[in-house]
Parts: C-alpha cells; sequence; structure tokens
C-alpha cells in the first residue's frame, strides 16, 4: 500500500482536487469549511484504475501552518504537487519543495489546477515553463504533468493513470524492521477510548498486540485497528491507520510520539545528523529570497516524521555552514524524541519561521556530545553515512565496547545484515569475542545472535592485551621470586569491573597472553628461579 501526500501554496486548490478524486472532504475542522482554508492535516483514500487503495494526507499550503505540513509528510511514499495554472509559481510552491527535496521523496506528480480559469494557451506554456525551472535540480525534475480542472473533472483520469504510474515505479520505504507509527492525530472515540492515527512504516500491526508509546516507555495494547475506515486485523506497512489502545488515555499521547513493539527503540536527546543547508531561503522578515550562514549553536526546530522539538545546531566540521553547503552536525534537542539512523528531518528557524535545511539522522544514539572540529568524530560520521554494513558496524562498537553482542547488533541498527557484518568482523580480526571463544572467526550467523559474551574491537584488544603485558612484566621484575599477580591486584590496577576482567583474562589465556592460575596471572615466559 502507498500513501501520497499533498504539497504546494495556499489556494491552489490541493483540497479541492482531493475532494475531486476521492470523493471526501479532507478539511474536517468546522473553521476550515468557515473560511476556505486549510489548517490542519486532511486525510482521504482513494483505488486506482490497477485496484490498489491508497490513502492521501492533505496539507495546509499556508505559511502559517508548515509545521502542520511538516506533520504530514514525514511517512508519505509520493507527492501531488498542486500549482494553480492561474497564478504559477509561489512562495510556498517553493518551500515545500525545498522540503519534499530534502526529504528524499522522488516519487510525484505535478497538477496544474484550476485549468477552467485559464483561456490563453501562451499563458498555459509560461506556467509550464516556470513550473520546470523550479523543479530543476530537485527530486520532481522528471515529475509528469498534467493539466486538471477539480470544478470542470478535466484532467482527473490522467492523473490518477499518472500517480498508478508513479507508484508502481517507486520503490517502498516502509516494510522492514519494526512496526512505527508517527502520531499525527490522537482523540477519543464514545465507548471505545483513545485512537491514534498516523502512516505504518517498519512493520506490522495486529490486533491484541502489545505496543510501546516513545518517548514516554507507556505501554498499551492494540485493541482495534482500522484502514480507510475499514475494520483489519492486521495493518500493513505503508498504509494509513488508525489504531484503538486499551490502557492509555488520550492525554497521554501526543503528535509526534511513536508507537512501536516493546523494548527496541529508545528516545535521544543528542542526534548526530548530516545537514543540507538551503542556497535560497524566504526571509519572511526581509519579504524577499536572501542567504545567510548557519552558524554554530544556533536555535533551530527539528522536525522528523510527526514530530517538533527545540533544539541547537553544533557545527562539528566548521565555524559556520554557508548557504548550499552541507556539513555535519550534532543537535541538541530540548525534548527526548523517537529516531533511527536513516530517518530523514527538516530543521528551521524558530524566529523568523523559516526552512533553513534538513537530511538524515546518520547517528541517533552518539551517547556523548562531541568535541569540535575533530578528524575522528567526522570520520566516524562518514562511515556511518556512507560505509559498508561491516563499517558502520565496527563504528558502532568502538563506541560501545565493550558490550554483549545482541545490545551491539541492536545499537547498529542494521536489521538482517548485522550478523553477517559481525561475523565478517571476527573473521578479519577487527572484532574479537571475550570468553575464551577458540573458534570464534569459524562462527556462522546463524550462531552470532545465540553469543552473550563481551565483544571488543581488535584495537580494544590489543591495547588492553599489551597493557596486562607490562603490568605483568613490571611485577615479575619486582618480585621475580612470586609465581605471579594477584588476579584482584591486576584487576584494580586495570580499573575494569568484574565481568569485564574475568572475560578478558579468559580470552588472554586462551591466546596465551598470560597463564592463569587461579589467584595469581603470569606471563608464560615467568618462572620462578631459585638461587
Amino acid at each position: 500500500m502507498h500513501v501520497v501526500g499533498t504539497a504546494g501554496h495556499v489556494d491552489h486548490g490541493k483540497s479541492a482536487l482531493v475532494l475531486a478524486l476521492t470523493g471526501i472532504d479532507p478539511d474536517r475542522l468546522r473553521e476550515e469549511k468557515e473560511r476556505g482554508l486549510t489548517i490542519d492535516l486532511g486525510f482521504a483514500w482513494l483505488t486506482l484504475p490497477n485496484g490498489e487503495s491508497v490513502g492521501i494526507v492533505d496539507v495546509p499550503g499556508h505559511r502559517d501552518f508548515i509545521e502542520n505540513m511538516l506533520a504530514g509528510v514525514g511517512g508519505i511514499d509520493a507527492t501531488l504537487f498542486v500549482v494553480a495554472a492561474d497564478e504559477s509559481v509561489m512562495p510556498q510552491t517553493r518551500e515545500h519543495l525545498a522540503i519534499l527535496d530534502l526529504l528524499g521523496i522522488e516519487a510525484g506528480v505535478v497538477a496544474l489546477t484550476k485549468a477552467d480559469l485559464v483561456e490563453s494557451e501562451e499563458w498555459l506554456d509560461l506556467v509550464a515553463e516556470d513550473v520546470l525551472e523550479t523543479l530543476e535540480g530537485t527530486v520532481l525534475e522528471d515529475a509528469p504533468f498534467v493539466l486538471t480542472s477539480a470544478r470542470t473533472g478535466q484532467g482527473l483520469e490522467e492523473l490518477l493513470a499518472a500517480l498508478e504510474r508513479v507508484l508502481g515505479e517507486a520503490e517502498s520505504q516502509h516494510v522492514s524492521g519494526h512496526p512505527r507509527l508517527s502520531v499525527d492525530r490522537v482523540f477519543t472515540v464514545s465507548g471505545f477510548g483513545t485512537v491514534v492515527t498516523g502512516t505504518l512504516i517498519g512493520g506490522t500491526l495486529r490486533v491484541g498486540q502489545d505496543v510501546e508509546i516513545q518517548p514516554s516507555g507507556l505501554k498499551a495494547r492494540v485493541r482495534g485497528l482500522q484502514t480507510h475506515k475499514e475494520d483489519v486485523e492486521r495493518a500493513v506497512p505503508g498504509s494509513r491507520v488508525a489504531i484503538n489502545l486499551s490502557g492509555i488515555d488520550k492525554d497521554e499521547v501526543a503528535r509526534g510520539d511513536v508507537i512501536t513493539s516493546p523494548g527496541w527503540l529508545h528516545a535521544t536527546t543528542l542526534v548526530d545528523v548530516r545537514l543540507r543547508y538551503l542556497p535560497d531561503i524566504l526571509w519572511p522578515d526581509l519579504g524577499q529570497f536572501a542567504q545567510r550562514p548557519l552558524r554554530h549553536n544556533t536555535q533551530v526546530k527539528f522536525y522528523t516524521g510527526a514530530a517538533e522539538v527545540m533544539a541547537r545546531g553544533r557545527l562539528l566540521g566548521r565555524e559556520a555552514l554557508l548557504p548550499g553547503q552541507t556539513g555535519w552536525v550534532q543537535l541538541e534537542l530540548e525534548e527526548p524524541v523517537a529516531v533511527v539512523r536513516g530517518d530523514r528531518y527538516i530543521v528551521r528557524l524558530p524566529s523568523p519561521a523559516t526552512t533553513v535545511g534538513g537530511g538524515i539522522v546518520v547517528d541517533s544514539h552518539p551517547g556523548r556530545k562531541h568535541r569540535r572540529f575533530r578528524s575522528e568524530v567526522v570520520d566516524r560520521l562518514e562511515t556511518l553515512a556512507e560505509g559498508s554494513p561491516s563499517g558502520i558496524l565496527l563504528q558502532t562498537l568502538k563506541r560501545e565496547e565493550p558490550v554483549p553482542v545482541p545490545d551491539l547488533l541492536e545499537a547498529a541498527r542494521l536489521g538482517e545484515d548485522a550478523p553477517e557484518a559481525f561475523v565478517y568482523l571476527l573473521r578479519e580480526g577487527q572484532a574479537v569475542l571475550l570468553g575464551g571463544e577458540e573458534a570464534q572467526a569459524a562462527l556462522s550467523k546463524e550462531q552470532v545472535t545465540s553469543k552473550q559474551q563481551l565483544v571488543v574491537s581488535g584495537e580494544w584488544w590489543s591495547r588492553l592485551a599489551a597493557r596486562v603485558e607490562d603490568e605483568l612484566s613490571d611485577f615479575h621484575q619486582s618480585f621475580p621470586l612470586r609465581q605471579g599477580m594477584p588476579r584482584e591486584a591486576l584487576r584494580s590496577s586495570l580499573r575494569m569491573t568484574p565481568r569485564v576482567f574475568d572475560a578478558m583474562m579468559a580470552q588472554a589465556d586462551v591466546e596465551e597472553v598470560v597463564v592463569d592460575e587461579g589467584a595469581v596471572m603470569r606471563l608464560p615466559s615467568h618462572t620462578v628461579q631459585l638461587t
């Protein structure tokens, strides 16, 4: 299944086009109907000529409601990009396009609406040329054009055919991993209780399933599921879903929260990101497009999924980010947000309210604030962004070590690729299982997931093994007539927990770095020689 989101300037006919296509008015609020202006997200659905059911998220086009627009486009597969034929490209046309480009939403159809208001073919040619020039170099550069009129029905069949074609070619982004639903609406239904809606990604949800709400960590159960107002026992990724939750009150869940399976997703207040700073930014206070650098510690609003939170952008590799540049940034969030590596995001300035950039979350749990201008930090982020699964796993290991194998595989967020990448690291000596595993290089990826031992990088192991040898060598020189160094004295000198120390000594004994005599440890070369 797929979800399509509208985009475009205010009063260009997005809601009217959705109504004409689906028969459903997406403007559900009384104020919207009175003012003829979309304020919040609206929802509808249709059936394509091939029989596929498609959900539609209708977003507001007014600049004052851009936050609501961002809450709706985070989980869409394609966009219905609307430009009024009688007005052509307008400011929010450009901002919405920039957001779609930053979010990487490559599938889309351009609908030139209100064709019934234009009589001049020359004017239509000028509008088409203007739109093509605006789309050049963006994700919608090659999107098909359809001339439409919601009032007369012109072009609606062609628009459905174009959507069917575009969605058929689009790669699904939602079909692997744990289920995640970023909540975009919360309400109550008499006799049923709390209901949340959103676009489901990652995995399936079933009636009766236990779920967790992040970032609060509260638990609930799926009492019922609906897709397009039809009850279902199982909701599939890529569909609009309404979840009736039991065990949770309406005020305990909010827009931006994530509904998921328990135990795997943890909220964070630090995220490492690759930020693309827009080259042309519409500054409302100036009333025109202008260029300003983005400086270290600038306060921004961070949007991902349906979540919105204030943050500070810590530039890691440069003093400032110039318009059109891409750089590494650590975002320090004021409130916890549930994200994973690979999620897309948008950043806006709070005042004046302006979209300035976005990109991809490279590390959702960096664990600590990075020091600026450190080459090793930048190298690690580049590996996480561009590297192979084994490279990503190794970087995660170096950050977490020593760490139990299951925790490492979970922290890397590699899904089914993690066990095979781990076996590769073992075989290449880039990772070492502690605890005396003699045949670790011969482990299969099926055996890896059952291992509970601590694992470290090959570099960590080499450094510690050398340190152990130095400690024991110094002890033997000072006390040549003693059998070895007391075990607890060596652990204290190395400043290790009992679990890590015991695992390391077992490995060191197998590799003949030390000889474990029980209460004492010695080097294999050490023997007591009496005079």
